[in-house]
């Protein structure tokens, strides 16, 4: 007993040390915790601070190459990517980049002819079998061409036709404009850029594609290493067949669905938008559609081939043959409304086998059930409040009789391909405007006309608080002019540029002025198609505004446009596949937007277009999500982002405002925003009405001086500026340039009743030094002078009637 009390004692004397040791070892693992925990967070505060000096460096290096990055350094050519065999997931969407202002791209607008029209166009070339399913391998080992559908790739390699290259041909010049797609068949070819060799390709490779989508200039040029045979297909054959391929389809399924009694009563619009909510399933010989007894959710409707049903009395009876369901014939449709018992079999019966459109009830409720009430609420109740503009205390009707030559420019605000955008003023009364210019000549080039109408259309009949306003335009013989309402807060861009991210609250915010900017625009039929943080303004109070519509269309309910374009992070599988696009697509580009604007990157992004645009068609779901974004927010970007348009909300039965009614937008006060109540989380800076601190600088000498009459406005920025210091420092009422005003009396005090020639015959016979000093609107003023007259004023203001100039009157664009 006593050898048991001592050994309990000397167990408890040894679990007491070893207590003690654990206590000890615990304080000093404490204390290496916290001496490691100080080390991180100095390091910690060091790598911060090392990160905001970078930051500030690149903020400073960005200013520079705002200026120098010009549109021509776009990345859209030939994708050479394939040949190197890298993955295309290589590249991390959120990897810290190079912040550069991205360029929209855009083809040529697609003539909307019949689909009988696009047959004839068409053109299809001999080939064997042999070669077709060499070709057809070829698109389907394409990482771009192979999402395409099969009926589209036999297609394409019927209007394939033959091409031989001997050893040293180029058959791509780097910078020259493509137009061709090319699979090769013999032969090896070389890939270089800048005079550097990258790769070889060889038999069965498709190279070019980029070109089929859009207008753009090669990024390589490929050069034939022996003779060679290739096949090649033009982009307007590949649009044709893609556009006529959409069209069929969608009237196909459309006369379809409208001879079921289900959707009888619905219209035609609304059944032009739900054709792409069935989805197109096909069955082999003898397969089972649907089972007698399986609990089912979808409705059915033969589109190709011919079904069997069978029905058994009894699970252990043996089903007998019961009716054939022959092409546009139905079944199912107690599904849409309930889980339904199948009560027979339905088996495809057709040596070619059968094919359905599918419709679940999920997509039925989302899309269908309330349509026809929706729109009636919507014809009677219009969601978009109407705002009335005015411009400096005064009505927009004196508007009505500005001139060109009443504007002078101040500053510029930003350059691109299209032109300029410059901060001007009306010297009448120091109204202050954006003016934006763009060539003729490029627009033309790029065949943008039929862009520029659209948007010059819709920008003068939108007026909403959360759209620029368009207030007039002018045209002379090598531009186009737009003016426009000033937003002095700069561009979202920017101000994403120098914070690199933004809150949630603040992406919120941005966000839901881009969905007040879309309610208004769907709700007229009008699709936006470029939405990202370069064509958001914001105005003084901090609030952001849509700006350019170059690629917005009016397409109204229910109708789908086929042109590619947009900018390559933000565009819509859809278009890219050139299946037809509607205000789906706007709700992709407002995922990509919140997504861009918390993280800082757009979720698809690849080293040139092609790569960003395969990405794109793996989906939102391959897209690794950074834990920044919440939970709620990452859920709103992937139903935004649906790869089925019709499944993303905002399309779906109450539109815009299921986005609005989302989780992530709880407590948002929408009525304040409308309002313009609601405090912005960014005031810019804005001291005066020509502050243009919030927007980059952009040197003079680097631009090249139009030839036009704007020239000689744009040598005298500085005084412009130095009277507009003026003004404000001593409070004038306004001020006019003494010798244009001059001349304007002196034209204006000229003997109106003396019998020259009618106005148009002595305009034409004017010297043209005369009529560019002028510079009036001829048809809004009555000036018969004599040729006396004539040849004072040309004196009296010495001007030399030698020196070269273009025909300078100024009209309205149509």
């Amino acid at each position: 007993m006593h050898d048991l009390r001592l050994a309990l004692r000397d167990s408890a004397k040894k679990l007491e040390d070893a207590e003690n040791t654990i206590n000890k070892l615990h304080t000093d693992y404490e204390n290496h915790l916290r001496n490691k925990d100080e080390v991180i967070s100095m390091k910690e505060a060091i790598i911060k601070e090392k990160d905001s000096y970078i930051l500030k460096l690149e903020q400073e290096i960005s200013k520079y190459d705002s200026t120098f990055i010009s549109s021509t350094d776009f990345n859209d050519g030939i994708d050479i990517s394939t040949s190197a065999r890298t993955s295309l997931l290589d590249v991390p969407s959120t990897t810290k980049h190079q912040r550069t202002k991205r360029t929209a791209i855009s083809a040529e607008p697609v003539q909307h002819k019949k689909t009988k029209d696009l047959r004839v166009v068409l053109q299809a070339f001999e080939k064997s079998d042999r070669t077709k399913a060499f070709l057809r391998d070829a698109i389907l080992n394409n990482d771009f061409m192979k999402n395409l559908e099969m009926d589209q790739i036999i297609s394409i390699v019927d209007c394939m036709y033959p091409l031989e290259h001997t050893d040293g041909n180029l058959i791509i010049k780097e910078g020259d404009v493509g137009n061709l797609v090319y699979i090769m068949e013999e032969g090896t070819v070389e890939v270089s850029k800048h005079n550097k060799v990258l790769t070889t390709i060889g038999p069965g490779r498709v190279f070019g594609e980029l070109a089929i989508l859009y207008n753009c200039t090669r990024t390589a040029s490929i050069k034939a290493l022996s003779n060679c045979k290739l096949w090649a297909v033009d982009r307007q054959t590949f649009q044709a067949i893609m556009m006529r391929a959409g069209m069929e389809k969608q009237s196909e399924h459309l006369e379809l669905i409208k001879n079921i009694k289900t959707f009888e009563k619905l219209r035609e619009d609304v059944l032009s938008k739900i054709v792409d909510t069935f989805d197109e399933v096909s069955y082999s010989n003898g397969e089972y559609i649907v089972r007698q007894g399986a609990k089912g959710d979808t409705f059915y409707i033969v589109a190709k081939g011919r079904a069997q049903v069978t029905k058994a009395k009894s699970k252990w009876d043996t089903p007998v043959y019961h009716q054939h369901l022959e092409r546009g014939e139905s079944f199912g449709e107690a599904a849409l409304q309930s889980e339904e018992t199948r009560p027979f079999n339905v088996i495809a019966d057709d040596p070619n086998g059968v094919t359905c459109l599918v419709l679940d009830r999920q997509s039925y409720r989302e899309m269908i059930a309330d349509e026809l009430s929706r729109l009636k609420r919507e014809e009677s109740c219009k969601y978009a409040r109407k705002t009335t503009t005015f411009i400096g205390g005064e009505d927009e009707r004196d508007l009505q009789n500005l001139r060109l030559s009443d504007i002078e420019i101040v500053c510029t605000l930003g350059v691109g391909g299209f032109g300029r955008v410059e901060l001007v003023q009306d010297t009448r009364n120091l109204n202050k405007y954006a003016l934006k210019q763009m060539k003729k000549q490029h627009i033309v080039a790029m065949k943008q006309q039929e862009h520029v109408m659209n948007e010059r259309n819709i920008m003068m009949t939108t007026r909403s608080d959360f759209i620029v306003r368009l207030y007039k335009t002018f045209k002379d013989r090598k531009y186009l002019y737009m003016l426009l309402e000033t937003c002095l807060g700069g561009e979202l861009w920017t101000l994403l540029r120098n914070r690199g991210t933004f809150e949630e609250y603040e992406v919120r915010f941005y966000s839901a002025c881009v969905i007040e900017a879309f309610a208004y625009l769907h709700n007229k039929g009008i699709l936006y198609r470029d939405l990202k943080p370069e064509n958001l303004l914001l105005d003084n109070k901090g609030y952001c505004k849509l700006v350019d519509f170059g690629f917005a269309k009016k397409v109204g309910l229910g109708k789908k446009t086929w042109t590619f374009c947009g900018t390559p992070e933000y565009v819509a599988p859809e278009i890219i596949l050139n299946k037809g696009h509607d205000m789906a697509s706007d709700c992709w580009s407002l995922g990509i937007l919140i997504f861009e604007l918390i993280t800082g990157n757009p979720p698809f992004s690849g080293t040139d277009p092609m790569k960003t645009y395969n990405i794109i068609l793996k989906g939102i779901d391959a897209v690794e999500f950074p834990r920044k974004l919440s939970k709620m927010a990452s859920l709103l970007i992937k139903r935004l982002c649906r790869e089925n348009p019709v499944e993303r909300i905002g399309y779906q039965k109450d539109g815009i405002k299921d986005i609005q009614k989302h989780q992530w937008f709880e407590g948002f006060s929408w009525e304040c925003l409308k309002k313009g109540t609601l405090i912005a989380p960014y005031i810019p800076k804005v001291e005066h009405d020509v502050d243009t601190s919030n927007f980059d600088y952009f040197a003079e000498d680097n631009l090249p001086e139009p030839e036009d009459d704007l020239t000689e406005h744009r040598t005298q920025k500085k005084k412009v500026q130095e009277k507009t210091n003026q003004h404000y420092n001593t409070s004038s009422s306004g001020y006019s340039s003494a010798h244009s005003s001059d001349l304007n009396k002196q034209i204006l005090s000229l003997d109106h009743q003396s019998s020259f020639r009618t106005n148009a015959e002595y305009l034409s016979s004017m010297p043209i030094g005369l009529l560019s000093t002028f510079r009036y609107q001829t048809s809004n003023i009555t000036l018969p002078i004599t040729l006396e007259q004539n040849e004072q004023l040309l004196k009296k203001y010495k001007i030399d009637l030698h020196h070269p100039h273009d025909d300078h009157q100024y009209y309205e664009i149509g």
